[in-house]
């Protein structure tokens, strides 16, 4: 029986026996019986590696992190995560550098993880519910991750892909006029305008 761990692009944790290219961490969720009962723990909700310095972890122990899981990075930083400093050092510090550039223009230099950290909470959840924002999809930049009758779909070179945990499947551009809700934090489109790329998987072939 699957585990509920899998993060779709709404931020919710649902069970799927889909494979993830990518861990989180929002803190400890589960109970002794492994079933979740938070939405989140803390507000640095983080992107990690599935691999690092070796490290083998039981999922859902008691009393230990809950271990999320993604298809990969763009449904990742669309529920709301950012890289990890500790296991993607470089990869966070990339991603702070546009985030600071396309939020923080005139002071990008003096932003720090918590303070960008304090900003996506605001817009990645309120009152257990997801945030969203309103734009017309043709204004949105690849990697990033809308709502449409119900279905997440997503942005990329050129054309639209419906997401799902078993991966993206090519979508009819039949909404290229449309106002859309937007899955992907506001401040997080902001910094792939700017040049940050997040990383897709479209065939969804991960890892556990």
């Amino acid at each position: 029986m699957a585990l509920q761990n899998r993060v779709d692009p709404w931020g919710q944790i649902l069970a799927s026996p889909a494979r993830g290219t990518l861990m989180g961490n929002r803190g400890i969720l589960h109970d002794d019986d492994q079933n979740v009962r938070k939405t989140h723990a803390h507000q640095n909700w983080v992107i990690c590696v599935l691999d690092f310095k070796g490290k083998r972890r039981q999922l859902m122990a008691p009393g230990r992190y809950t271990e999320l899981f993604f298809p990969d990075e763009a449904t990742a930083l669309a529920a709301g995560h950012r890289p990890c400093m500790e296991c993607q050092r470089h990869r966070a510090l990339e991603f702070k550098h546009y985030w600071a550039l396309a939020n923080r223009q005139e002071a990008s230099d003096q932003v720090r993880m918590p303070d960008m950290d304090r900003h996506l909470h605001r817009e990645r959840i309120h009152r257990r519910q997801k945030v969203t924002w309103q734009s017309p999809v043709d204004a949105l930049p690849d990697g990033s991750l809308f709502e449409h009758g119900g279905l997440a779909y997503l942005v990329w070179k050129g054309t639209f892909w419906r997401w799902s945990f078993e991966g993206y499947q090519q979508a009819e551009p039949s909404f290229t006029r449309e106002t859309v809700d937007v899955l992907t934090p506001r401040s997080v489109v902001l910094a792939f305008e700017q040049g940050f790329m997040p990383r897709v998987v479209l065939a969804g072939a991960g890892v556990p």
